[in-house]
């Protein structure tokens, strides 16, 4: 109670002006009948206890304590109890006072000591007034049980209604800071998913790039200072490669569509990847196209240019094969790319244990492929032994809207 008290609504403030103003009115009234009216009864002792009585109830909301402590509510009601039975022998007008006296006792006393303490004033309140009429009588004491129960109910119902709310303001908090955590959490997983998107196509397009270049520039120095014009090709072939390199970290900033796919069809693209891998290492790479070509979400169709290009980045790098294959396949609801070559192999299983799980060691290539695939909603598997080659084939669900 001390704490609804210390936070009052406004609806509590206007209760609470209207209960002031209520036992105001009622003791002017009490000794206005008294003085003017013969209500058998000492106006002078009327005027007196009403004064106490007013006096003691004004000075109570002035004091913190009765604001903050429960036993200092119970004294300050115990005297302003004294002041009003002064009231009652003095007149039996005083059992008006009773039902504003209700509210404060239910109030301040709580759902415990406030009924017990309406009792004992509606008690009261009958003994005065049969001791002033010199009679007891059922019908005189129904007012005061009447306005006991009507003040018992209005205030108990009154707290329930206030508990109720402070329960709902509560829920509310915990959902706002519930939406706050989940909006945080989303936010987090965003840039981790965006992180690994970034991850996937840098490894798929600089790193590989640089990686050619890297070779093309160990063939020139290996070519000098005896075959000049075979070096002055290689550093051509590095000098292409690090423009398009240029094109793929551009497209990073702006966040376009990959200059590989600008304007042109999937197969395009990979036979525009094939003949580039071949001229800048020496590896014959042919590309193998099956069934009528459909135009492609950008997402699924740049997906399977990124494992071409992680696949033969691979092969180039460390299957010291003689041949790459790279077959495309429309068929019905799906789209499927095989990219074989004739080289070491390996061993899938180990390589998977290892942390980058590539098949040189120490890549980024096979988790990459994999994740791009599933996430696009297709499989992804690798075969491969020690001395027989690998094949590396990724299947994508083709939807109904993808042709158009």
């Amino acid at each position: 109670m001390a704490t609804e008290r210390s936070r009052p609504t406004p609806v509590a403030r206007v209760l609470r002006t209207c209960l002031h103003l209520l036992v105001a009115g009622l003791l002017v009234l009490v000794v206005a009948r008294s003085a003017f009216a013969d209500r058998g009864g000492d106006p002078a002792a009327v005027a007196a206890a009403a004064s106490a009585m007013a006096a003691g109830y004004a000075g109570g909301p002035r004091l913190a304590a009765v604001r903050t402590s429960r036993r200092a509510a119970a004294l300050w009601l115990a005297l302003l109890a004294a002041t009003w039975t002064g009231l009652l022998v003095a007149t039996q007008d005083g059992v008006w006072l009773a039902f504003p006296l209700y509210f404060l006792e239910l109030h301040l006393l709580g759902r415990r000591g406030g009924p017990v303490a309406v009792g004992l004033t509606a008690v009261a309140a009958i003994a005065a007034w049969s001791w002033h009429q010199q009679s007891f009588s059922l019908a005189a004491s129904i007012g005061p049980l009447l306005g006991a129960a009507v003040a018992t109910a209005t205030v108990l119902g009154y707290q329930a209604l206030y508990r109720e709310s402070e329960e709902r303001r509560r829920l509310i908090d915990e959902l706002t800071a519930a939406r706050a955590d989940l909006a945080a959490a989303h936010h987090t997983a965003g840039v981790l998913a965006e992180r690994e998107r970034l991850a996937r196509e840098i490894h798929d397009t600089l790193a590989q790039s640089l990686s050619s270049i890297q070779l093309l520039l160990r063939a020139a120095q290996r070519a000098l200072p005896e075959r000049t014009e075979a070096a002055a090709g290689y550093v051509e072939q590095a000098r292409q490669a690090a423009q398009d390199n240029l094109d793929e970290a551009r497209r990073f900033v702006r966040a376009l569509t990959p200059p590989a796919l600008d304007g042109d069809q999937l197969p395009v693209a990979l036979e525009r990847l094939c003949a580039t891998t071949t001229a800048h290492s020496g590896l014959p790479v042919h590309l193998h196209l099956s069934g009528s070509p459909v135009r492609l979400p950008a997402a699924q169709e740049v997906a399977l240019l990124r494992i071409a290009q992680s696949a033969l980045g691979n092969t180039v790098r460390h299957a010291k094969a003689s041949r790459a294959e790279v077959t495309l396949s429309y068929m019905e609801g799906e789209v499927a790319l095989d990219v074989y070559d004739d080289g070491a192999g390996f061993d899938p299983a180990a390589v998977a244990g290892r942390s980058g799980g590539d098949a040189g060691g120490g890549g980024f290539g096979l988790p990459t492929m994999r994740a791009r695939a599933r996430a696009l909603g297709g499989s992804f598997t690798v075969e491969s032994a020690p001395g027989e080659g690998t094949a590396l084939a990724v299947q994508l669900p083709v939807t109904a809207e993808a042709g158009a």
